[in-house]
């Protein structure tokens, strides 16, 4: 009987140490716990933005400083804006090109296919070289198409530029003929883009005030300033945002 008894003793005993040991190993783990939070917090992960631009003088800048030229001024207000991240950026544009140069000169340009954002500005020069309107009704859809395939297939990714209206220029003497044209050539452009929800800002109502302002034209007489294509890049900033973002 007795030695029943010692027997329920001890395993009640043994039972307490038990529970006190498991209480304090709880105990513990709560506190390191508590100690040592975990973080679940999301870090951010810079991304590389790689821009194509494509176009004409009105692309590369004629007249202003390398780094004075839209697409340049757009990718360092890009940098700013998304200031964790890097930007690059790739120009196929030279001055005098006609759509049929700038298609030639894609063709024979190494182009990666993955661009985060893709710039189009071309139509001026065909319209002073008197190329037939139905040559640029063909080639401008075709290069939005090479535009968005550039753009990893993504339309939502280009944005196409009108085209500045050289006649409020000293150049052009505000000839009322070159405005005329440069209406046609944006009037059809806006419509294809509206057509294909493609994003189409449009810049030329700024270069119309260069006659009154003439700080928004070059030293040529004929380009666009630094001072206008920041106003270009301050109506084309907004839809390039939304577009990254």
């Amino acid at each position: 009987m007795k030695k029943n008894i010692y027997l329920k003793l001890i395993v009640i005993v043994l039972l307490t140490i038990g529970c006190s040991s498991n209480s304090s190993s709880l105990s513990n783990s709560m506190s390191q716990t508590q100690d040592n939070p975990i973080d679940d917090t999301p870090t951010d992960n810079p991304q590389h933005f790689k821009i194509l631009s494509l176009g004409d003088s009105y692309t590369i800048g004629q007249s202003v400083c390398e780094t004075c030229r839209f697409p340049e001024q757009l990718k360092d207000s890009l940098s700013t804006v998304f200031n964790n991240d890097t930007f690059s950026l790739k120009i196929v544009a030279q001055t005098g090109w006609t759509t049929t140069n700038l298609k030639n000169a894609i063709a024979n340009t190494v182009l990666i296919e993955d661009y985060e954002l893709v710039t189009l500005l071309i139509g001026v020069n065909n319209q002073f070289q008197s190329r037939p309107f139905s040559l640029y009704e063909t080639e401008f859809p075709e290069l939005v198409n090479i535009a968005i395939t550039q753009a990893k297939g993504e339309k939502n990714r280009v944005i196409v530029v009108s085209i500045p209206d050289y006649a409020y220029t000293p150049f052009g003497g505000g000839n009322t003929y070159i405005s005329q044209g440069i209406d046609t050539y944006n009037a059809f452009a806006e419509s294809y883009c509206a057509s294909n929800d493609i994003t189409f800002v449009n810049i030329t109502d700024i270069t119309r005030q260069g006659l009154e302002d003439p700080e928004l034209v070059a030293s040529d007489g004929l380009h666009p300033s630094t001072k206008a294509y920041s106003k270009f890049v301050e109506r084309i900033l907004p839809f390039a945002i939304e577009q990254l973002n």
